[in-house]
């Protein structure tokens, strides 16, 4: 099983992105998948997660209103919807599966590699 992160760049302030993470395995009804960025010297910083089985949505306070996380099943894929993008965002961004569902706990069993999102002017 692999989650395999893309779409990370260089952007400017108030701009949009969007962040995909592609499973490569069927994700069952009872994980969720987050995303969780780590910005330069500082620890991981959990962003958002979905829970596979009834779709619920939870966002840090941070990103609150600005991000938009959501699951494409066909696809297999995750996304996270960036906008108003600040230079406190800047980050690396990884998706990561949760067993049992979103608990906060961060005890995630699989991890994506990571893609550099970087906020400037």
């Amino acid at each position: 099983f692999q989650l395999v992160v893309s779409g990370g760049c260089m952007l400017q302030p108030g701009w949009s992105l969007r962040l995909s993470c592609a499973a490569s395995g069927f994700i069952n009804s009872t994980y969720a998948l987050n995303w969780v960025r780590q910005a330069p010297g500082k620890g991981p910083e959990w962003v958002s997660a979905i829970n596979i089985g009834d779709g619920s949505t939870y966002y840090a306070d941070s990103v609150k209103g600005r991000f938009t996380i959501s699951r494409d099943n066909a696809k297999n894929t995750l996304y996270l919807q960036m906008n108003s993008l600040k230079p406190e965002d800047t980050a690396l961004y990884y998706c990561a599966r949760e067993p049992g569902g979103a608990n906060w706990a961060g005890e995630y069993d699989y991890w994506g590699q990571g893609t550099q999102v970087t906020v400037s002017s």
